[in-house]
């Protein structure tokens, strides 16, 4: 790491590590750490217990780079998207899903971006369509969070996020290290403190990732995006089943649940008169015989370059009771945002240059 590492991407030892070059004690980089990753501040000047030449020198370095918003919408039901320009001027979406609960602590989701982008171009998906532009650092994954924790912040002081899904903008294994950097500051225990069993990471099937994530000592979650049984048709919608077809696929998402024991997620998108069978749910329940996953059945979010459509509420719950039938646990997950373009990439594709509200 260097000095130009934005603050948000560093560990406490590595920020002591240039203090201590600038000619500043070590141990100012645990009271940095905190300021930044727990208490989510936007700028040195709130860090009132470091020294004021320090704070001039942290604000004339820029080593503190909050992102900029762009606009922010909130759904009637409560969720709420985000639109960040990056530094570069690249933007980005986060999506926050509160969830009230009366007998125990409400649960609050955020759903973070990886890349500006996405390379694997699946059809039903708006990111898809708008091609890659790079990855993200570790700094911009965390910042997702920490920026919508400041400034929720401001009206509710006990406001915390304690759910992650890497489930935005881009595929989070063709980041994997700066993933891995990032799913280590939230859990630090001096920063967001997330525990692991609230992280899920969602891949579209990129093997090298799945073995590498089942080797890690985590206790993280995995969600698979399958949205298909067969290659055939897998591959039509998800390119990325070229190069790693559901067979490789599913025998590495096998060993992730074999390490851990961690019941493996299935996201599968439901398209009318693509993958909304009776005989598809008969062929998702072979594949997974014997196996104890869970299965989210998704009314896809229309995408007009491709032609996708839901399906009616009625071919959803024949397809549910289908799956059940074959012995899946499964569920039609419930839907949040679609007011406010909530699906990954409707804003960004949508909203260039839109202002902040």
């Amino acid at each position: 790491m260097t000095e130009k590492t934005e603050l948000r991407g560093l560990l406490p030892e590595e920020m002591a590590q240039t203090l201590q070059e600038w000619g500043h004690p070590a141990y100012r980089g645990k009271q940095i750490f905190k300021w930044v990753q727990s208490r989510a501040v936007r700028e040195a000047a709130e860090m009132t217990d470091l020294p004021q030449a320090l704070r001039s020198k942290i604000e004339a370095e820029r080593w503190l780079r909050p992102l900029a918003l762009s606009c922010c919408r909130v759904s009637k039901d409560g969720t709420e998207k985000y639109l960040w320009q990056l530094a570069d001027g690249e933007l980005i979406e986060t999506v926050l899903m509160p969830y009230r609960r009366s007998q125990t602590r409400d649960r609050v989701t955020v759903c973070l971006s990886t890349q500006a982008g996405c390379p694997l171009g699946c059809k039903f998906c708006a990111t898809g369509q708008q091609g890659f532009r790079r990855n993200l650092t570790a700094g911009e994954i965390v910042s997702q969070v920490l920026d919508i924790t400041h400034r929720k912040g401001q009206s509710d002081p006990d406001f915390k996020v304690t759910n992650l899904v890497f489930m935005g903008m881009g595929e989070p294994f063709l980041n994997y290290e700066q993933v891995r950097r990032a799913i280590e500051l939230f859990t630090h225990p001096e920063g967001q403190n997330i525990g692991q069993r609230r992280i899920t990471v969602s891949t579209s099937g990129i093997v090298p990732g799945i073995e590498r994530f089942a080797r890690e000592n985590w206790e993280i979650n995995l969600a698979l995006s399958l949205h298909a049984a067969d290659d055939q048709l897998r591959s039509q919608w998800m390119p990325v089943n070229r190069q790693y077809p559901i067979e490789k696929v599913l025998n590495a998402c096998r060993r992730y649940w074999e390490q851990g024991r961690r019941r493996l997620s299935v996201e599968y998108a439901l398209i009318e008169g693509v993958n909304d069978r009776l005989e598809d749910a008969r062929q998702l329940g072979k594949l997974f015989t014997r196996w104890p996953i869970h299965l989210n059945v998704i009314p896809v979010n229309p995408v007009t370059e491709s032609g996708a459509r839901r399906p009616d509420k009625a071919r959803m719950v024949q397809f549910l009771d289908e799956l059940k039938r074959q012995g899946i646990d499964a569920v039609i997950r419930e839907e949040r945002g679609v007011d406010i373009e909530a699906a990954c990439g409707q804003l960004r594709g949508a909203a260039h240059g839109e202002g902040e509200t």
